[in-house]
Order: C-alpha cells, then structure tokens, then sequence
C-alpha cells in the first residue's frame, strides 16, 4: 500500500509538472555568432515559439569550432525542457565525420523534436575579387587555375564546408577552405574581398546580394527557389544532379520529458505552418519542413550516413 501510495504521489507530481510546462523562459542555443542562417531562422522562431508557449525564448549564441561549443553546452543542459537548441546538418549530422574527439553524441545526447527548415545554399562571389558572370564560368576558372580560388566556411563542419567540398568533388575543381567561427565573420572578409567565394544558406548571404556587394550564380537545390527564380540550380550551371540543402530543427537535451517534447513539437509545426512564417522562410530562400520527433530522428541518422560518405571520398580526415 505504501509503495502504491508512493507511486501515486510521484505520478501525480509528474503529471503537475507537465501540466505546467514551460513554467520559465526558454533558453534556445545557437551553436554560432549572430548573422548566419542558423541564427536568422532561430530569430524567426523564437519570438512565435514564446507567443505559443506563453514564456519568453530567449536566445543564446555560442559561436566556435563549428558549432560543436554550442552544441556541446546544450547536450550537458538540464533536461526539463528548458534548454533547446537550434539543430543543424553540420552539429548533428556531421561533427562525428569531422571531430575525432566530440563532446557529444548527436544521435545519444539529444532528443529530437521537430525539423523546422531546408536551406539551399547560393553559390556567390566578390565580383571586385572574381568577375565571373555564371557557375560554369567559376568552375571553368577553378579548373584553369587550381589552388587559387578561396571558400569561406562557417567552420569545420559546417553546412557551408559540407557543401562546398561536395561542389569541389562534383566539378573536379581545387579550392582552398577557409574555416571561420561562423558565416556572420566569413560574410565580412567575403565582402571585403579576403576571399574569393562561397556556397552558403540563402538567408544568410542573400541581403548582400540584393546590395550588389556579392554576386550569386546559383542555388544548391534540385529545383530553382520560388523566392530566387532568376537564378539557375547548380545542375542547371554544369553540374549533373548536384543538390545540397542545409537543414535546421529544435532539439532537447536527452531524458527531456515526452510531454515537454511533444508540446514544443506541436508549437513548432503549428508555427512552421503558419502563412507568416512560411512567407517568411520563402523570402529567406528556405522551405519550411515539420514532422514528429521519430521522423526527424531517423532523418539525422540518413543525413550522418550520408554525409559521412561525401567526407570519406573527399579525403577529410577527423581531427
């Protein structure tokens, strides 16, 4: 009788808890400085997420080492579900290929909670560094002059780094990787001509663009964007069946509550569905993408293969 007593007393506790969940402000972690897409789609999130949740989300950046510093930080997080993280393609589906040692365990140390976006990257450069009109006319250059092209990266495993050493595999081409500590600091030598290059998520570089500060010659996308028809795919320019999309969801730290998960999975769906926000994301050069923690779980582990097989043919080594 006491242990049912007992029982009763901690499910009933339990069940107050999820009751009251979120009882404080959120914490959402951006494993990079302001101004990178990862950044901008957490902002667009954020302030939806706390309308729907009834707490604020406050927003921490924590930029270094490819995102791995920020996702590590929010893998050691109290599980309450509190803490959350801004989830991307290269601190949840390639760090391991990257980083000998990690910190964390992108498949163990997390609990998914929904996919939010898929990001294209635009192929883009200084045109005062590079005057070249097309994709085809940079490739043609890079193949001419090997070694002496530079890409600028978000760090060791970024989206950007992914996807820019898939671009060199693809056209046969040799140029050379300039890691950053974000896409907010690469966008800053890119356009003060430190570099020649980048393949980097639409919302990120497209402001630039739109200045004349940087020109764009296509998208990673199998398909050309809704909200950039005038620029060809990657495909289109040269590359056969090139495609490449960065993606971006919320996660929790491991042992989070079910109901903390599926309550912060249903804000976002809801919000992701929204026609604001998808306006929002199509104006960013993004495609809005919602499902279940289990389909975005099982998602990560296809992306890891994936990706993990793109590094080893590209000759990257973990370090």
């Amino acid at each position: 009788m006491k242990r049912f007593a007992a029982f009763l007393a901690f499910a009933l506790v339990s069940a107050s808890a999820s009751a009251q969940y979120p009882s404080k402000p959120l914490k959402l972690i951006v494993p990079f400085p302001p101004g990178g897409s990862t950044d901008i789609l957490a902002r667009a999130l954020a302030q939806k997420l706390g309308d729907d949740l009834g707490q604020p989300v406050v927003i921490d950046n924590r930029g270094g080492a490819g995102g791995t510093i920020g996702a590590e930080a929010a893998s050691k997080a109290p599980a309450d579900g509190h803490t959350i993280m801004m989830g991307h393609l290269g601190t949840l589906a390639v760090a391991p290929a990257i980083y000998r040692k990690l910190a964390y365990d992108p498949v163990k140390s997390y609990a998914p909670v929904a996919l939010m976006a898929l990001v294209p990257s635009v192929l883009v450069v200084n045109p005062q560094v590079l005057d070249v009109k097309s994709a085809a006319e940079l490739i043609a250059y890079a193949r001419a002059h090997p070694g002496k092209l530079t890409y600028g990266s978000g760090g060791m495993g970024s989206s950007s780094h992914l996807t820019t050493e898939y671009f060199k595999l693809a056209t046969g081409t040799d140029i050379l990787h300039v890691p950053y500590k974000g896409i907010g600091p690469m966008l800053a030598d890119l356009v003060g001509g430190q570099i020649s290059m980048g393949l980097n998520g639409a919302p990120a570089v497209m402001p630039y663009v739109n200045q004349g500060r940087l020109r764009a010659l296509a998208v990673s996308s199998a398909k050309r964007l809704e909200a950039l028809p005038m620029l060809p795919t990657l495909a289109e320019s040269g590359v056969p069946g090139f495609e490449a999309s960065g993606w971006y969801g919320i996660v929790a730290p491991a042992g989070t509550p079910r109901a903390a998960i599926d309550r912060l999975n249903a804000a976002v769906k809801k919000i992701v569905a929204t026609p604001e926000l998808k306006a929002r994301l199509d104006a960013e050069g993004a495609q809005a993408a919602a499902g279940t923690p289990e389909e975005f779980g099982a998602f990560i582990a296809s992306e890891m293969e994936r990706w993990g097989a793109v590094l080893r043919k590209a000759g990257i080594e973990p370090q």
